[in-house]
């Protein structure tokens, strides 16, 4: 296995803290890892392996104890006699009323609880209240960049911007990097992991009717990543595709698609007005070798993809992302982590003097003092742009 320090680190700072462990994400990003990590940690340092108590709700043999009282029997009898265990409870989603046995065994003090899932709903509000102050949550995305690289065997980590391009082309999902780099072995396997988390996570947890329509909607939002999203535009080309849905349909389907971690909805802020906006969200997709799979492998637009690369980096590093509006100007990002707020703009490039100025209007137009990045493919010599910082995007992903 290969390390993930980044979320293993989140993890033993909460070791043996009063909180539940939540750790969410999309399917095969690397949780059910994460345990087996953590768990190895936890007898490096000293902690005896029937103190360590794992389960993955969606193994076949525990099937069973999908039953909340026959998982709580089990796991009360597996911790029998001992003092303070780990309870390790991966895809905790299988178990309906899983709660009231975490709330149970938290409410006793008598383990170390950590759970993980594979869909938001397990967050919903009323979970969310039974659980009020009680949990931390740890999202779990696809390889960074710097971790791509990590999992790369050593002959392919160089030249970088060639391990790059693959990074863009085939996504970050864990399996990815160790297989023949071709369009038809990682095509199979992501259409895999993206029809299963459609039918598994999506379709038979919602009790969804019309599978077909949440493929087209879904394969809309891959093709549109970084544009404005409105459901009269997502109607309009359900309709020009023979299909007449209403507006709570979709609704619907973006929210399921969302809880499901494939897409993230990412909300407008008026600079100015200091008020989020209720309209003309944009979508980005969890990983871009999923997107490239739906669309085909065919190029797209570059810039917007690594628009999507940067966003899920700004996530991976803590922050609370929107899209900043300044009167007609749009700032691409508004990264915001405890009192830090950093302006981001992405590009291609901005060689070209008019792309340049077109860029950097929006960041200089800003009143206020915080820092104000423009990120590019470009390598130049120009660091600053009247205090508007000039970085390459690769550098940028690799800034330990």
């Amino acid at each position: 296995m290969v390390n993930r320090p980044l979320y293993l680190k989140k993890l033993m700072t909460f070791k043996n803290q009063p909180l539940i462990k939540v750790i969410t994400g999309m399917r095969r990003t690397g949780k059910s890892t994460l345990l087996l990590l953590f768990a190895d940690a936890l007898r490096t340092q000293g902690v005896s392996e029937d103190h360590i108590i794992r389960l993955n709700l969606e193994d076949l043999e525990n099937e069973p104890l999908q039953d909340y009282h026959k998982l709580y029997q089990h796991l009360k009898e597996a911790m029998q006699g001992k003092e303070h265990v780990y309870l390790l409870l991966d895809e905790i989603q299988a178990v309906d009323g899983w709660e009231k046995v975490v709330n149970t065994f938290y409410e006793n003090g008598a383990a170390d609880i950590y759970i993980t899932g594979s869909n938001a709903k397990m967050l919903s509000s009323e979970l969310s209240t039974l659980l009020s102050g009680r949990y931390v949550e740890i999202t779990v995305y696809p390889l960074s960049f710097q971790e791509y690289l990590d999992f790369l065997p050593p002959a392919r980590r160089t030249p970088v911007d060639a391990a790059f391009s693959a990074y863009l082309k085939y996504g970050g999902f864990p399996v990815i990097p160790g297989l023949p780099q071709t369009n038809d072995t990682i095509g199979i396997v992501l259409s895999g992991i993206y029809h299963t988390v459609l039918v598994k996570d999506i379709a038979q947890r919602n009790a969804v009717r019309d599978a077909q329509l949440l493929e087209h909607l879904s394969s809309f939002l891959a093709d549109s990543i970084g544009n404005p999203i409105a459901t009269s535009r997502i109607s309009g080309y359900l309709t020009s595709q023979g299909r007449k849905v209403s507006g709570t349909t979709i609704d619907n389907y973006l929210r399921m698609l969302a809880e499901a971690f494939v897409f993230y909805p990412v909300q407008r802020y008026d600079i100015k007005g200091k008020a989020y906006l209720k309209t003309q969200e944009k979508y980005y997709i969890v990983d871009t070798g999923i997107r490239n799979a739906l669309l085909g492998f065919r190029p797209g637009d570059y810039g917007h993809i690594l628009e999507n690369i940067v966003y899920l980096e700004l996530l991976r590093r803590g922050f609370r992302v929107s899209i900043g509006k300044l009167g007609a100007l749009e700032v691409d990002f508004i990264a915001e982590r405890m009192d830090e707020r950093i302006y981001y703009q992405v590009s291609a490039s901005a060689l070209d003097e008019h792309t340049l100025e077109r860029e950097l209007r929006p960041l200089m137009s800003i009143p206020d003092q915080y820092d104000k990045v423009l990120l590019t493919m470009d390598r130049t010599y120009v660091r600053n742009y009247e205090g508007v910082k000039n970085v390459n995007i690769v550098d940028f992903l690799l800034e330990r």
